[in-house]
Order: structure tokens, then C-alpha cells, then sequence
């Protein structure tokens, strides 16, 4: 009996092994179509000073990522400039920037004296109160639209 016994587990075991694979490829394939393992972005605190200059300003946002793979930001765009860069701050230099980082379960902040856009060629000197339209172009993740407001140039975000 102890030999028919271990002849019914040993045909037995391969099969619940293979089952358990199933299940956990499963859970894996869930994960992924639940987006956990992938970029989950948004954006906040997006403001854009309004500029002394007629020709050039600056905006400033932060992006969260709450998905588990890190993401770049690559571009922007905006009806109000056809030459919006990004741009790195180091010491007292700004360094222009091919792509931002936007690391898994972190945040990306563009703020006065870093990281920043720089809007050179603008189509109008935006007033406060208005809201300007921008595109934020990413790596892997579709890309964000964006109602930006103009403050007034002294203007701090709250923290």
C-alpha cells in the first residue's frame, strides 16, 4: 500500500506544482494589467510666474509617480511656445536637460532655483488669472494635459 501511495503522489505532485505555477503567473498577469508594475502618473502645483519679460518665462510643476516603474519626462509642449526646454539647476547655473527623471513611487518637482521649463518665443505675455494649456510628454506613459495658471511673479506655493 505505502508504494501505491507514494506511485499516486509522485504522479500527483507535478500537477499541483504546475497549478500553483498557474496561479502565481495569474496574480503576475493581474498585477500587470492592474498597472501596479508600470508608471501611474499625475501632476500638481503647477504654476507659472508671470514674467517681466515679453518673450520668455518659466514654469514650475511636480509629478507623482505611484506606479512601481520609474517613467522620464522628454518634452512639453504649449500653444503659448513653440521653445520650451527643461532645465537643471547646479550651484548657479542652469544646464539644459534631454529628459527628467520620474523615479517609481517618488515625484519629480520643478521648482524656483532647481529643476525648471524655461518658454522662450511666447506667443503673448500671460496675465494673471489666465490658465495655459501644457502637454507633458513622457518616456513610456501617455502623455499629460494640463491647465497651467498664471500667478503673480512674486508668487511661493504653499509647501
Amino acid at each position: 500500500m505505502i508504494a501505491k501511495s507514494t506511485a499516486t503522489t509522485a504522479a500527483v505532485l507535478p500537477l499541483v506544482l504546475a497549478g500553483g505555477l498557474l496561479l502565481v503567473t495569474g496574480c503576475q498577469s493581474e498585477k500587470n494589467a492592474l498597472g501596479r508594475d508600470k508608471a501611474q502618473l499625475s501632476v500638481s502645483g503647477a504654476y507659472l510666474p508671470q514674467p517681466a519679460m515679453t518673450d520668455m518665462a518659466a514654469a514650475y510643476l511636480t509629478v507623482t509617480n505611484d506606479g512601481g516603474k520609474a517613467d522620464q519626462l522628454t518634452s512639453v509642449t504649449s500653444p503659448l511656445s513653440r521653445d520650451i526646454t527643461m532645465h537643471t539647476t547646479e550651484g548657479t547655473a542652469m544646464k539644459h536637460a534631454a529628459k527628467l527623471d520620474v523615479p517609481a513611487k517618488g515625484k519629480l518637482t520643478l521648482a524656483r532655483g532647481g529643476t525648471h521649463l524655461m518658454l522662450g518665443k511666447l506667443d503673448h505675455k500671460p496675465k494673471v488669472g489666465e490658465r495655459i494649456e501644457f502637454t507633458l510628454h513622457f518616456a513610456t506613459s501617455a502623455p499629460v494635459k494640463i491647465k497651467v495658471p498664471v500667478e503673480t511673479a512674486t508668487f511661493r506655493p504653499k509647501d
